[in-house]
């Protein structure tokens, strides 16, 4: 076939090389363009079909995703990152198949199509070090509330109940300590997990041994 190589198309053909990528349709109009600002972006996706029908680039279809043009025609497959999209020339050896004849549904076999993914470099980088950060914060919160540790609103609240003469409410400890009771309340919770507070009574909360030691500590 033979093909008449307008400027847009030389244009669009010229910058997909020079990208040593796999653009876009949309990509590829945004760096034309800068050089015919009156193309538009329906002319771009009409001249990378016909480049491609005729064999001068390569147009690359990947499952689910938006398709790319490659200007490198000699026989390769590619690998894409299923995080950030990436596409990246891939050389797997020899491209010679036998497909057994029962196999081939009676097709005449012109060529196959491997569709490889993962995650590039930079995001699996990206990956990593988000989960060095939630791995660390993990530690840090773990350390800060160890069974025998307590924090200060915690021991304002032991204090106060070792100082009451028996089972005390949450309310009763609020008000010895200047703080609204659903605050004390949520203290109590935690407090009870370490040990060192239980309910002899319902609604009524004592400090225990353990409580006791962890305010000496």
């Amino acid at each position: 076939m033979q093909l008449r190589m307008t400027n847009q198309r030389e244009m669009i053909l010229r910058e997909l090389k020079k990208s040593k990528g796999h653009l876009t349709a949309d990509e590829l109009y945004e760096r034309v363009k800068k050089f015919m600002p009156r193309i538009s972006l329906a002319t771009v996706y009409r001249n990378l079909e016909i480049l491609s029908d005729i064999g001068m680039i390569r147009k690359l279809e990947i499952s689910g995703r938006q398709k790319r043009f490659d200007s490198e025609l000699e026989e390769h497959d590619h690998i894409y990152c299923v995080q950030c999209q990436r596409i990246d020339n891939l050389d797997i050896g020899p491209r010679d198949f036998d497909l057994p004849v029962e196999d081939t549904k009676g097709y005449a076999i012109t060529g196959r199509r491997l569709e490889v993914t993962g995650l590039c470099p930079a995001c699996q980088k990206k990956l990593n070090k988000t989960a060095n950060i939630k791995s660390k914060g993990a530690a840090k919160m773990a350390c800060a509330c160890k069974k025998g540790e307590l924090n200060d609103k915690q021991r304002e609240v032991l204090e106060a109940m070792d100082k009451c003469d028996g089972p005390c409410a949450s309310k009763d400890i609020a008000e010895a300590v200047g703080k609204e009771t659903k605050q004390i309340s949520c203290q109590i919770t935690a407090l009870k997990k370490k040990g060192f507070v239980d309910s002899p009574v319902r609604c009524k909360y004592e400090i225990t041994s353990d409580g006791k030691s962890a305010l000496k500590a």
